[in-house]
């Protein structure tokens, strides 16, 4: 090779070495930035990737296993608390207050006083798990969550007598005569449980328009199932489903808010009977069952003016604006049934004896003579 050819070259070879130092020297510079990179987020605080929907799913699961063993953990402690009871009392205990036998009489003597007070505790006891059973079946069963569990370590009065009220009508709902004997115990204790949390809820004045519904609701429930038989009800059950309901109303009238209120739904309920009578065939099959209804309701009056309404007018829940009311709804009810004295007699003989009942009751009772006069001369006349 000439040197004028590697003269030629020299420029060629020059420009290959600047190609390579200038890729060295980007390259160098990549590096330098990586690292300078790598070293400002070691010392940037570490920041937690945010958890996954497995993780919180999983999470979840592990909450309701927990939340679930908590129940079961609480169960077993109030079942450990009852067993100290269980060397006293055999499981198959059964109520020893004749709470039905002795409620068919006139004016029953309550022997309330009477009953062992520990014997008395596991049967309440015994009825609050019972209810609590019957609360978690009837969600499950329904799909339906309330606003508040029942917990009946809870102060919710008000949500302990709703509950209480649905186990004592489903109970009549649910009557049978093989388990009347169970029922007998189950129905004394939600009365008494009822009658129990009125007297503490009501002093307070608080909620009462909703206890006040929680009440009617029970009042027309139970008269409903008084006067209208189940399908396929053998007539031996219809008369002790009648008679049972009948005997509750009556124990639950004790406590006027329930017994004023009761009053009026029954003579309604007989006004609308007797309107239905009056325009019925008496070979209809609904006849029969009408009629004795009509009868048991009368009566049911006739238990409620004279076992209460001297202790009613005592009492300081007693109303006596409701008290108007109901006189003369049992007047109306009286005037309806007079329509069909021609037809049977003894319903306005029966009902005459109601309101003789009532009218002696305003006259012996001061408090109770503040009616209007056309009221009275209705009642005495």
């Amino acid at each position: 090779m000439s040197v004028a050819d590697a003269r030629s070259q020299m420029p060629v070879a020059s420009g290959g070495i600047d190609d390579r130092s200038l890729k060295l020297a980007i390259a160098i510079s990549l590096l330098r930035s990586k690292a300078i990179q790598k070293q400002q987020q070691q010392q940037q605080p570490v920041v937690s990737n945010p958890p996954s929907d497995s993780d919180a799913l999983r999470w979840k699961q592990k909450a309701k296993e927990r939340k679930q063993e908590l129940i079961r953990l609480r169960e077993d402690l109030k079942q450990a608390e009852d067993a100290s009871h269980d060397d006293l009392f055999s499981q198959n205990a059964t109520c020893k207050c004749f709470f039905f036998d002795d409620l068919a009489k006139s004016k029953p003597k309550r022997l309330e006083h009477d009953i062992d007070n520990r014997f008395n505790d596991v049967l309440r006891r015994r009825f609050l798990r019972q209810v609590r059973h019957r609360e978690r079946r009837r969600k499950l069963d329904s799909g339906v969550h309330r606003k508040r569990l029942l917990d009946f370590n809870e102060v919710d009065e008000v949500e302990h007598l709703r509950s209480s009220v649905d186990f004592l009508v489903e109970l009549c709902d649910t009557f049978s005569p093989v388990g009347e004997a169970t029922f007998k115990i189950w129905a004394h204790q939600a009365v008494n449980f009822i009658l129990a949390s009125l007297k503490d809820l009501l002093p307070r004045g608080r909620n009462v328009e909703l206890i006040e519904g929680i009440v009617t609701s029970l009042i027309m429930r139970l008269i409903r199932r008084m006067c209208s038989p189940l399908k396929d009800e053998s007539e031996n059950s219809v008369f002790n489903t009648r008679f049972y309901t009948q005997q509750l109303v009556r124990e639950l009238g004790r406590e006027p808010f329930i017994g004023q209120r009761a009053v009026i739904s029954v003579s309604q309920r007989i006004s609308a009977a007797g309107e239905s009578l009056l325009f019925m065939d008496p070979f209809d099959d609904n006849f029969p069952s009408l009629h004795e209804s009509l009868f048991i309701m009368i009566q049911l009056i006739e238990f409620l003016i004279s076992d209460y309404l001297p202790i009613w007018s005592k009492d300081e829940n007693f109303n006596s604006l409701l008290f108007e009311e109901w006189v003369i709804s049992i007047l109306h009810a009286k005037k309806a049934l007079k329509l069909l004295e021609s037809r049977n007699g003894l319903y306005l003989l029966y009902m005459d004896r109601v309101t003789g009942e009532l009218a002696n009751q305003v006259r012996n009772i001061q408090g109770l003579r503040e009616l209007k006069p056309d009221i009275l001369d209705d009642l005495v006349h």
